[in-house]
């Protein structure tokens, strides 16, 4: 799930590069360096998370069958990286992002779909009438929160509003600012309702980090809005 999100995402930018008048080339060849180094992120999020597993056994840490990644470590890094890639190829950066996002989008509405299948990310149980009989990483199976699915519902509303209002925003990089604002937001409410470890603390790294986009994102829309 998470290639066919990858495929259909590098897909969904070449349109959108196409559409909104981008070289759609050089996005292509920035969208696949920068695949690298978001996954490279994500991977090493959930290892510094999940350090006391790794400590004991470091090669674990690259083995692709061990699975564990945390999306969000995946956006600063690549955000880094093409700052002088996007120098290199001259595309610009807030024009690049805004055609980004909608293939960091259609990644998420399928990987969270493995994450169903696979278990991680798993919800709370619940006897509620929106539950599902899922298993969680350990493989255990209770009538659940499908968190997984309603995250990956919400990436799909976000591209939908997002292809929807891409002509009508005010500046370059608009679009970036208004996704990441309504995907933290509502990740920060998800993440309540997910299954956590009996000694997790009150607040997990996702709840810190969907507050942190969340204000970000406001502070930079006010500022370029006002210019």
């Amino acid at each position: 799930m998470l290639y066919i999100g990858l495929v259909s995402g590098v897909i969904v930018g070449n349109i959108a590069a196409h559409a909104a008048g981008l070289d759609a080339l050089r996005v292509y060849i920035a969208t696949i360096v920068l695949i690298v180094p978001a996954l490279a992120g994500a991977r090493l999020l959930y290892v510094v998370v999940e350090w006391p597993i790794y400590r004991q056994n470091l090669r674990r840490i690259w083995d692709r069958n061990d699975g564990g990644y945390i999306m969000y470590g995946g956006l600063p890094l690549a955000l880094v990286v093409s700052v002088p890639l996007l120098r290199i190829l001259h595309l610009s950066f807030p024009a690049f992002w805004d055609v980004a996002i909608l293939t960091i989008l259609v990644g998420m509405i399928f990987t969270r779909v493995g994450c169903l299948l696979n278990g991680c990310c798993a919800g709370r149980p619940s006897d509620t009438w929106f539950g599902l009989y899922l298993p969680n990483p350990k493989g255990v199976w209770e009538k659940r929160i499908p968190t997984q699915a309603l995250e990956s519902a919400w990436a799909a509303i976000l591209l939908i509003c997002a292809v929807a209002l891409r002509r009508s925003l005010p500046f370059p990089g608009a679009l970036f600012l208004f996704v990441c604002l309504g995907y933290a937001s509502g990740r920060l409410v998800m993440e309540f309702v997910r299954e956590r470890k009996p000694q997790a603390s009150g607040y997990s790294v996702a709840h810190i980090t969907s507050l942190a986009i969340s204000l970000l994102s406001v502070s930079y829309l006010i500022i370029y809005w006002r210019k």
